[in-house]
C-alpha cells in the first residue's frame, strides 16, 4: 500500500506548475522562496535599524528653514495696497469678523477668530457647509468676512460666495492663488501662495497653512496697535490666566475689611491687643486713632519681640503704642494685587501683612501675602 502524500498549501499551488507535479521540485521552490523571504525580512530589519540610528535633526531643521523662508517670501510678496486695504476694512468693522475656511484652512480660520477675539476684535468662525444650511444668519450688516483657502476653488466656498456678496459685506481673502475664483470675487485678496509644501510628497498642507496662520496673526496684531489695546484691555479678555489676574486683580478684591479687620487704639493694653490679633486670625492688627486713620500695625512678631525685651512686672502697663510699628508700609485698595505682592517681597526684609488705607489715610483693611498667593498670582 502506497503511502499518501500530504501537500502544504503553498506546495499544492505550485505542484500543478511543474512537469509531472514533482513534489520535490515544488518543495525546493518553496524553500527558496522562504529563504528569500527571510533574507528580505532581515534586510528590512537592517534598514529599520539603520533608520533608527540616523540623526533626524537636520531633516527637521531643514523643514523649519523651508517654512521660515516661505514666510520671508510672503512678507516680500504681499502687496502694500492690499494689506493696507485689509487692515482698514477690519479696523472699521462695526460688527464682527466672520472667518471662513474648510479642512486645514478651516482650522486656521478658527485659530484666527480666537486670536482676534482675545485681542479686542470680536470674531466668530463659520463653516461654509453650515452657512449654506442656516448658518448664514450669523453674517449681518457691518460685519467683515475673512475667507481662507489655498486653492481658492474649494467647492463649498465658491458656492458660498454669491450669498456673501448678496449680504453686502466686505470680503477679505487669504488665498494661495490670486487668479482663483475666490481672489477675483473678494474685496481684497492677500497673497498666501507658497512654492512648495514641507510635505515630502508636496501634498499635505504644511507650509501653506503656516503662511496663512502667520498672515492672520499679523493682521490681528496690527489691529491691536490700531485700536491701542492696553495690557489692562488684554487682561479683561484673559481673566482666568495668571497674566489676566496680574493686570486686573486689585487689593480691594483680596483684603480683609469690616469685621474681618479688627483694630485697636494706641492705648489698648497687651491683653486687648492679643485678643484682637486672635479674633482676626490674620497674624496682625491695625492701630488707628479716633477718626479711624492708621497709626501703625502690630504683628505676632512685634508682640513676641516686645515680651522678650520687657520684664514681667512691666507687662500690665504695656500698650499697643509701645509694641506697634509706626508709619508702616501700606497699600491702596485700588492698587494691583501683583504690585502689592512685589512691594511686600522685593525688599531686604520681607513682610507678610500690610495695612490697606484709602486716599484720606483711613484704615480700610489688612492684606496678607497668603491672600495674594492663594488667588493664583
Amino acid at each position: 500500500m502506497r503511502r499518501a502524500v500530504v501537500y502544504t498549501r503553498p506546495e499544492r499551488r505550485l505542484k500543478g506548475r511543474f512537469p509531472g507535479g514533482c513534489l520535490r521540485h515544488a518543495r525546493s521552490v518553496c524553500s527558496e522562496r522562504r529563504a528569500r523571504s527571510r533574507g528580505d525580512a532581515a534586510a528590512s530589519a537592517g534598514r529599520r535599524i539603520e533608520m533608527r540610528e540616523k540623526n533626524y535633526f537636520e531633516q527637521v531643521a531643514e523643514l523649519l528653514r523651508m517654512e521660515a523662508d516661505a514666510l520671508a517670501c510672503t512678507a516680500a510678496r504681499l502687496g502694500r495696497e492690499e494689506v493696507e486695504r485689509a487692515v482698514e476694512l477690519l479696523a472699521a468693522c462695526r460688527g464682527k469678523v466672520v472667518t471662513v475656511g474648510v479642512g486645514k484652512s478651516g482650522n486656521i480660520a478658527q485659530k484666527m477668530a480666537a486670536t482676534l477675539t482675545s485681542t479686542g476684535t470680536v470674531a466668530v468662525y463659520l463653516h461654509p457647509s453650515d452657512a449654506l444650511h442656516g448658518g448664514m444668519g450669523i453674517v449681518t450688516a457691518g460685519d467683515v468676512v475673512v475667507v481662507l483657502s489655498n486653492s481658492g476653488e474649494t467647492a463649498e466656498i465658491v458656492e458660498l460666495l454669491p450669498y456673501l456678496q448678496h449680504r453686502g459685506v466686505p470680503l477679505v481673502a487669504i488665498v494661495g492663488d490670486t487668479r482663483s475664483t475666490l481672489a477675483r470675487r473678494s474685496t481684497v485678496a492677500l497673497d498666501a501662495s507658497v512654492d512648495k509644501e514641507a510635505c515630502p510628497l508636496n501634498l499635505a498642507p504644511t507650509t501653506s497653512t503656516t503662511v496663512a496662520m502667520a498672515i492672520g496673526d499679523a493682521l490681528a496684531m496690527t489691529l491691536m496697535r490700531v485700536k491701542r489695546l492696553t495690557p489692562e484691555d488684554f487682561a479683561l479678555n484673559h481673566p482666568g490666566g495668571r497674566l489676566g489676574k496680574r493686570l486686573t486683580l486689585r487689593v480691594g478684591d483680596l483684603m480683609h475689611a469690616g469685621e474681618e479687620n479688627p483694630t485697636v487704639r494706641e492705648a489698648a493694653p497687651l491683653l486687648e491687643v492679643v485678643r484682637a490679633i486672635g479674633r482676626g486670625g490674620l497674624g496682625a492688627v491695625n492701630v488707628v486713632d479716633e477718626a479711624g486713620r492708621l497709626v501703625g500695625i502690630i504683628t505676632d512678631g512685634d508682640v513676641r519681640r516686645t515680651l522678650q525685651k520687657g520684664r514681667l512686672s512691666d507687662l500690665e502697663a504695656l500698650t499697643g503704642g509701645e509694641m506697634m510699628t509706626r508709619d508702616p508700609v501700606v497699600v491702596a485698595p485700588d492698587a494691583l494685587a501683583h504690585a502689592a505682592l512685589r512691594l511686600m517681597e522685593d525688599r531686604p526684609s520681607q513682610i507678610s501683612v500690610v495695612p490697606v488705607v484709602d486716599d484720606g489715610g483711613n484704615c480700610v483693611g489688612l492684606l496678607r501675602v497668603h491672600d495674594i498667593v492663594r488667588s493664583g498670582l
